[in-house]
């Protein structure tokens, strides 16, 4: 999952939300001594949800239908097209719009800024003024996403042209991701309720 999905399955809890955002740029298992409870915790929760969604066989069926072309990017692509259903479906899962979501969202994380990795004070500015989380709603959004992340790989990935196999295969993405999303949100429902103390 992408962004918008870690932030939306952290439960409203700031913290979490914080830590559950920045999990990909968090190494190795002293961040326990670097953050708070809440904040360590949305960082365990962020690896929970990456290694559950890695290992289930829903997302595995679509990662399977692009690795021929996108090999080792599949996942990647995977993730961004799930926020897209998240995002396009978000009547269906929030409670708040998605543009007033994404304004609490880009608010919270501006408030800890002093707190978050280097690499993620780089890219909130370009988040922001984009209004990704947002726009992820959008097919065109999520090709403009994908085509900066191409550039910003070492290696040709073709990450621009993976918006095409998206409306090509829209459907069965979409019916995979409607099977997968409800158990994602209980899992991580389940490791909030048990591992958060107030």
């Amino acid at each position: 999952m992408n962004f918008l999905a870690h932030l939306f399955l952290s439960g409203g809890n700031a913290e979490i939300m914080v830590g559950n955002f920045i999990g990909d740029f968090v190494r190795g298992k002293n961040f326990r001594e670097r953050y708070s409870p809440s904040i360590a915790l949305g960082i365990e929760l962020h690896r929970e949800i990456d290694e559950f969604t890695d290992n289930h066989s829903v997302v595995l069926e679509s990662k399977k239908r692009l690795r021929p072309k996108y090999r080792h990017y599949s996942p990647v692509i995977i993730d961004m097209f799930y926020d897209h259903f998240l995002a396009k479906n978000w009547n269906t899962y929030g409670t708040t719009p998605l543009d007033k979501y994404a304004e609490d969202a880009y608010a919270i994380l501006r408030k800890y800024d002093a707190t978050v990795p280097d690499q993620v004070k780089r890219l909130l500015p370009y988040m922001i003024q984009g209004n990704w989380l947002y726009n992820y709603s959008r097919v065109e959004g999520i090709h403009r996403a994908l085509s900066g992340m191409a550039q910003r790989t070492p290696y040709a990935s073709k990450m621009e042209e993976a918006s095409r196999d998206l409306e090509e295969h829209y459907d069965l993405f979409q019916n995979e991701f409607t099977l997968f999303f409800p158990e994602l949100q209980k899992i991580s429902s389940d490791y909030i309720d048990k591992n958060f103390t107030t």
